[in-house]
């Protein structure tokens, strides 16, 4: 049974943090985006491993809608 899972990836001056927000608590990070993303399909992968047979049949994808808004800030 294959499922399609959202992963967010955010970049700041430390490297990169990606997590799954479908899976609560699914979180890494790397210090560039390939290392950032062998390092979340592991955490996927292993989190996976934990679910039950009904979890697995219930795990749905969430839709995520970005934007963004420009704020003055003087």
């Amino acid at each position: 049974m294959l499922r399609r899972l959202n992963v967010i990836v955010e970049k700041d001056i430390n490297g990169y943090y990606a997590y799954c927000p479908e899976l609560e608590g699914c979180h890494t990070q790397g210090e560039t985006f390939d290392e950032v993303m062998k390092n979340i399909k592991e955490a996927i992968e292993l989190y996976v491993e934990t679910l039950n047979e009904e979890e697995k049949k219930e795990l749905q994808t969430k839709e995520i809608i970005t934007t963004s808004y420009e704020v003055s800030l003087a």
